[in-house]
């Protein structure tokens, strides 16, 4: 049998999914898709379930909530801060202060790449933070001609 070195990852681990506890489903997919602009994935309900996916442009990784027992474990709001990255914070700030969500004002903490900062808070409390890297306009980790999930499944 041969031993793993620990040192050399044998297997990609992308986070992909955040369970994110809300209070109102519903008012939450409202929230996200309406005010900040995330892409609904889904939104499964039956007599079991009543779960919602949403992913915010251009990232691999999704937030869900709903009641599932992963979210049932959590308060409602007790997610703090939650970390999105943008290539201009002022025009994000901007384009949600547009669409009626309250935003902090920018917070220089360094005129370095990926030291300006602003936040916001969805209806129940959880919390995101908002970096600007300005390298994610001409390098984003995900190229824009990548094929996503959804487009993948209809082929």
């Amino acid at each position: 049998m041969t031993a793993l070195n620990p040192k050399e990852p044998q297997l990609d681990w992308t986070l992909e999914v955040v369970v994110l506890p809300v209070s109102d489903i519903d008012r939450s997919i409202e929230f996200y898709r309406d005010r900040v602009g995330f892409t609904l994935d889904h939104h499964t309900q039956n007599e079991h379930v009543n779960v919602a996916q949403l992913t915010p442009p251009g990232s691999g990784c999704s937030i869900v909530f709903g009641n599932i027992p992963a979210q049932n474990q959590m308060a409602p709001g007790s997610m703090k801060a939650l970390q999105l990255v943008v290539p201009d914070a002022a025009a994000a700030r901007q384009e949600l202060l547009d669409r009626g969500v309250e935003a902090s004002e920018l917070s220089v903490i360094t005129e370095a790449d990926g030291g300006t900062f602003f936040g916001f808070r969805d209806p129940d409390g959880n919390s995101w933070a908002v970096q600007e890297i300005k390298a994610r306009a001409h390098r984003p980790l995900i190229p824009k001609d990548h094929i996503g999930l959804s487009e993948w499944a209809g082929r």
